[in-house]
């Protein structure tokens, strides 16, 4: 059977087409759709990045939800008051190419990064409350967005050891200008050293 798949937002803007048409076994469920989509390169690393929700023929669906032919599934990103904002906290390592293609939108003429290591050490630990962090730091891209005129806004932490030339946090964002951009990744990095519960301590010896 085949099911219309609609993309939205940023995921949209990675596959480079709102629309896809996806074939299935007969029975299929939400969750089998979702397992092919994540298998389409064009899809596999926002979707790996972006928290998703499933909406089945206009309505939020379950992973369970049975799917027949013609059905229109929509992958629907988060919403936080027209802004776009992503943020993860984790121990896997992080990309500042990645984070800087996520924040790229055709109204942003300017991007703006920041790149934190571990320095005079080999390397150093970091230990999270990771759901309030994730929290605590989308509050501070959101604001920030709002704040500088920002298009969109990102930001990733490492937990656990961190080696010495491995990225430990990244920030990015995109605006119109340059002025903006500049304003808001300055402050999105200050305040998440300041307000995010996030500790390191130094680990001694060869990382």
């Amino acid at each position: 059977m085949t099911v219309r798949v609609r993309l939205f937002a940023a995921l949209r803007e990675r596959a480079g087409r709102g629309e896809i048409q996806l074939v299935l076994d007969d029975g299929a469920t939400v969750a089998d759709a979702m397992s092919e989509l994540e298998r389409r390169p064009e899809l596999a690393e926002a979707l790996d990045r972006i928290s998703v929700r499933i909406a089945v023929n206009r309505d939020y669906a379950a992973p369970e939800t049975a799917l027949h032919a013609g059905d229109e599934l929509a992958l629907v990103p988060p919403v936080s008051g027209g802004e776009d904002v992503h943020v993860r906290v984790g121990s896997e390592p992080i990309s500042l190419d990645a984070l800087s293609r996520m924040v790229l939108r055709p109204s942003a003429g300017a991007v703006v990064t920041f790149q934190g290591t571990p320095r005079d050490v080999a390397a150093l630990d970091y230990e999270a409350y990771v759901e309030m962090s994730e929290e605590r730091i989308a509050a501070i891209l959101r604001e920030c967005v709002k704040r500088h005129g920002l298009a969109a806004a990102a930001a990733e932490h490492r937990v656990g050891p961190v080696p010495l030339g491995d990225a430990s946090v990244l920030v990015a964002v995109s605006a119109p200008h340059r002025a903006e951009a500049f304003a808001g990744a300055r402050e999105a990095i200050d305040r998440i050293k300041e307000e995010a519960p996030i500790w390191k301590r130094v680990v001694e010896g060869r990382a």
